[in-house]
């Protein structure tokens, strides 16, 4: 009796890999290893993300909290986007503590539309989910730059080559 050759089933690709291309920013502010990802759809809306690299993502961390604050008269959680007009809102400085308190700043100019108030009630699923629930903030860029925003932004290709090169540094001095 023959057998028939077992074939594997195609994957499907996520939601976020079918509608979003995926744009890096290594070592944002000059700070290293703290990589940004930017999850650009087609209507230029962007949703910021942790890059895999980033030290909050690695294993061991516990985050304590977050918070939107970035003064004593400003804090991210009361940006109100309301009518097409609203062009004042940029993402600040989001405050992530745990052994040390990490900054994150905004790798690309643009509205702030929307910050993720979840991860202030679970900031673990910033770490467990980046890519879909644990995103920081959504902006959309000026129409004008929405082409050239991916200028100074590397794609997955040279993102691996980058983290790749930082092991390769990492265990040569180790």
């Amino acid at each position: 009796m023959a057998t028939e050759p077992v074939t594997a089933e195609p994957e499907i690709p996520s939601l976020v890999d079918r509608y979003f291309t995926r744009w890096y920013k290594a070592d944002v502010k000059g700070k290293p290893c703290e990589d940004h990802c930017i999850l650009q759809h087609s209507n230029r809306i962007c949703v910021i993300t942790l890059a895999a690299s980033h030290p909050v993502l690695q294993s061991g961390k516990t985050i304590q909290s977050i918070s939107y604050q970035i003064s004593n008269n400003c804090s991210r959680l009361q940006n109100k986007v309301s009518g097409k007009f609203k062009r004042e809102n940029f993402l600040g400085n989001i405050v992530i503590l745990f052994s040390k308190e990490i900054v994150l700043n905004s790798c690309i100019r643009g509205r702030l539309m929307e910050v993720n108030e979840n991860i202030l009630h679970k900031p673990s699923i910033l770490q467990e989910k980046p890519s879909t629930e644990g995103y920081i903030a959504v902006v959309l860029p000026k129409f004008e730059e929405s082409k050239s925003i991916t200028e100074g932004l590397l794609t997955q290709k040279q993102y691996d080559e980058i983290v790749g090169k930082r092991m390769d540094a990492t265990t040569a001095t180790s």
